[in-house]
C-alpha cells in the first residue's frame, strides 16, 4: 500500500503512538535534553503555525459564510428559524460541555505538583488577562474592538475578531449585489486559498503530535512512569468527560426538540438518520455526509426538498453542536491542567467564542482544532496543551460529528413541522 493512500487521521494516530512510545524510551534512557533541543521545536512549529492560520481563517470563513447567505432574504421566514434554532441548540451543547466538565472536573485528576510543572513548562509566557475584578458585562465590552488592525495581531483578542467579520459580512449582504460582487469574490477566492493552506499544515501534523507528545510526555514524567501513566489516566476522565456531554446532548437535548416541537417520535427520527450517523462516524466529516444526511431527511422523514436544500446545507457549516462542546471541554480541562480557575466572566467567554467560532468552522480537517485554538486564546489557556487533546482525538471527532449530524436534522425536522403549519 502506498503511504500517500494512507488517510491522515491514520497517520496522525501513527505519530501519536510514535511520539508516546519514544517519550516512555527518553524517559527510560534519559533522553531529556535530546528531545528537548531537537524534538520539542517541531512541536513548538506546529502549533505557531495552527495559531498563524487561525485569524486568516476566522475572517474569511465568516465573510464568506454570511455574505453567501442571499438566500435568507428570499426564504428569511425559514432562515430566521434555522439560525435562531442553530445558535440555540450550539450555546445549549456548549453549556452542557461547560457544566459536565465543571462536574467531573478531569484536569484536577493530575496532582497539583505536576499542574503546577505543567504551567511552568508550558504557559511561563503567557499572561493571565483576568486577574483585575471586572463587572458581569465585561465580556460584551470585550466584545468590541477599538482597534481591528490591534485585534488582529493578538490572537488572545480573537473574540473581537469574529465581531468584526460577522458584522462586515451582514454588511455586504446588505448592499446591492451588484455593488459587492467583486468583494464576495474576493473573500471567495480568499477562503480557497486559506483552505488549501489548511490542507498544506495539517500534513504536518503527524510529525507536529508525534514532538509534541513526545516533549510533553518526557517532561512531565520526569524519571517516574507511574507519572506517565497518570498523565494518560487523566487524558482517559476527559475523553468519558466529552463522551458525557455528546450522550446528554443526542439522547435528552435532541428528544426535548423532536418532542415538542414536532409529531415525529424520536425512536422513528434516529430510525430514519442512523445511515447517515454512521456515514458521519466513519468520515467525521458533516460536508462528507451531507447527501445522505438529506436523502434520509427527505425519504425517511418526509421533510420537503425545499426546507432541507436551505436548512441541511447551512447547517453542514453553522451547525457544531458536538464539537462546539467539545471545545469548551477542552478548553476547561486544559485550564485545569495548567492550574488556572476560569472564571464566571471567562466560561461565558467560551460559550460566546464557541458559539460565534462554530459559524466559520470550515468543512476541511483539522479546521476544528484550529477553532480550538481560537476558543483556547479567547480565555488566555495556553494552547500547547492541545497535544494532549490530539492523543484521543480521532475517536471524539467521529462521535462528535454524528452529534453534528443530528442536530442538522432535529432543526430540519423543527423547521419542516413548523412550516406545515404556517
Amino acid at each position: 500500500m502506498k503511504i500517500n493512500r494512507i488517510p491522515l487521521h491514520w497517520i496522525i494516530l501513527l505519530g501519536m503512538a510514535a511520539g508516546v512510545i519514544f517519550g516512555v524510551l527518553a524517559v527510560i534512557f534519559g533522553w531529556h535534553e535530546f528531545t528537548l533541543n531537537w524534538i520539542k521545536p517541531w512541536g513548538t512549529v506546529f502549533i505557531s503555525l495552527l495559531k498563524m492560520i487561525a485569524i486568516p481563517l476566522i475572517i474569511v470563513s465568516l465573510i464568506n459564510g454570511i455574505s453567501g447567505l442571499n438566500d435568507v432574504s428570499k426564504l428569511s421566514r425559514i432562515g430566521l428559524k434555522t439560525i435562531s434554532l442553530y445558535l440555540i441548540t450550539t450555546v445549549i451543547a456548549v453549556s452542557i460541555g461547560l457544566v459536565v466538565v465543571n462536574i467531573t472536573q478531569p484536569g484536577k485528576f493530575l496532582s497539583q505538583e505536576k499542574s503546577a510543572e505543567f504551567r511552568e513548562k508550558y504557559a511561563s509566557n503567557v499572561t493571565q488577562t483576568v486577574n483585575e475584578e471586572s463587572g458581569p458585562l465585561q465580556f460584551i465590552v470585550d466584545l468590541v474592538p477599538d482597534n481591528i488592525f490591534n485585534a488582529m495581531t493578538n490572537n488572545t483578542n480573537m473574540l473581537q475578531v469574529i465581531f468584526f467579520s460577522l458584522l462586515f459580512g451582514i454588511a455586504v449582504v446588505m448592499v446591492p449585489a451588484e455593488k459587492t460582487l467583486q468583494v464576495r469574490q474576493f473573500f471567495d477566492a480568499l477562503n480557497d486559498i486559506v483552505m488549501q493552506m489548511i490542507h498544506l499544515i495539517m500534513k504536518a501534523a503527524p510529525v507536529g503530535v508525534f514532538a509534541l507528545i513526545a516533549s510533553m510526555t518526557t517532561q512531565l514524567a520526569g524519571n517516574n512512569i507511574k507519572d506517565t501513566l497518570q498523565l494518560f489516566g487523566t487524558l482517559g476522565m476527559y475523553a468519558i468527560t466529552v463522551v458525557a456531554g455528546l450522550l446528554i446532548v443526542i439522547f435528552i437535548i435532541y428528544p426535548l426538540f423532536i418532542r415538542f416541537f414536532t409529531k415525529i417520535r424520536y425512536k422513528t427520527f434516529l430510525k430514519g438518520i442512523s445511515p447517515a450517523q454512521l456515514l458521519a462516524f466513519s468520515t467525521s466529516s458533516s460536508a462528507a455526509t451531507l447527501p445522505v444526511t438529506m436523502e434520509c431527511c427527505e425519504e425517511n422523514l418526509g421533510i420537503k426538498k425545499e426546507i432541507t436544500g436551505f436548512v441541511l446545507p447551512l447547517g453542514a457549516t453553522v451547525n457544531m453542536d458536538g464539537t462546539s462542546l467539545y471545545q469548551a471541554v477542552a478548553a476547561v480541562f486544559l485550564a485545569q491542567i495548567y492550574g488556572m480557575d476560569l472564571t464566571l466572566g471567562q466560561q461565558m467567554t467560551i460559550i460566546l467564542t464557541a458559539t460565534l467560532a462554530s459559524i466559520g468552522s470550515a468543512a476541511v480537517p483539522g479546521a476544528g482544532m484550529i477553532m480550538l485554538v481560537i476558543v483556547l486564546n479567547s480565555v488566555g489557556v495556553p494552547t500547547e496543551g492541545i497535544a494532549l487533546i490530539f492523543a484521543v482525538d480521532r475517536p471524539l471527532d467521529m462521535l462528535r460529528t454524528v452529534v453534528n449530524v443530528t442536530g442538522d436534522a432535529a432543526v430540519a425536522c423543527v423547521v419542516a413541522n413548523s412550516e406545515s403549519k404556517d
